[in-house]
């Protein structure tokens, strides 16, 4: 079924943000006497939220300043504003929807000031104004609904009626808790964390219009 709205999550389905940020976590948190793999850094990270991040890093021995979420998110915008770039097929799976005629919105855990950095730079801002989210707009951040159900209930549209695409296991719990048909993007996710709670899953955004039942250009 074709849905009549298409919220997107934003770190890592839009924007390819979080090989940037997770580098840099690696790098910060060594530097605050916790040693942590990537691998470890995607489970900290990924869906979850910074002060999440702080709290988690503390309880395993890290010493973090009192101010570190301001500190790590004046290093991280500085790096995303240079190196970040659009994950591949994000921009012709927005052109697709555009041709449709199906609205979209983005949906996501981090704050407006970071999205406006990452959506900018890969020329996407301008597109989504208006219909950029964060959880900064809603009372609870993902894994709760909030802040999808803010994006359907502002564009009028019923839950069951939109479709949610997700990286991160905590989003996509979001998009099945809010009603809606939950697409799992695995390109950097392992396929097994996101297949026991989406709809569907699929690994390359270009396959996305398809899932969607659009018709190709």
């Amino acid at each position: 079924m074709t849905p009549d709205l298409v919220l997107f999550d934003c770190d890592g389905v839009l924007v390819d943000s979080e090989p940037v940020t997770n580098a840099l976590l690696v790098e910060n948190l060594a530097a605050r006497g916790l040693q942590v793999s990537h691998d470890r850094v995607i489970d900290l990270l990924v869906g979850g939220t910074i002060a999440g991040v702080a709290k988690t890093a503390r309880g395993l021995g890290a010493t973090l300043e009192d101010n570190w979420v301001d500190l790590i998110y004046a290093e991280m915008f500085a790096r995303l504003a240079t190196e970040v770039t659009a994950i591949p097929g994000a921009i012709e799976s927005l052109d697709a929807l555009d041709a449709a005629g199906i609205p979209y919105a983005v949906c996501s855990n981090g704050p407006h000031a970071k999205m406006e950095i990452t959506l900018t730079r890969c020329g996407i801002a301008s597109r989504l104004a208006g219909r950029i989210y964060s959880c900064e707009d809603v009372p609870n951040p993902k894994p709760a609904p909030d802040v999808y159900l803010k994006a359907a209930a502002d564009a009028g549209i019923a839950p069951a009626n939109c479709a949610v695409v997700e990286d991160s296991p905590s989003g996509a719990r979001a998009g099945k808790a809010a009603g809606m048909r939950t697409l799992g993007f695995t390109a950097d996710t392992d396929p097994t964390r996101l297949t026991p709670i989406c709809d569907d899953v699929f690994d390359d955004m270009r396959a996305l219009p398809g899932l969607l039942g659009l018709t190709s250009k």
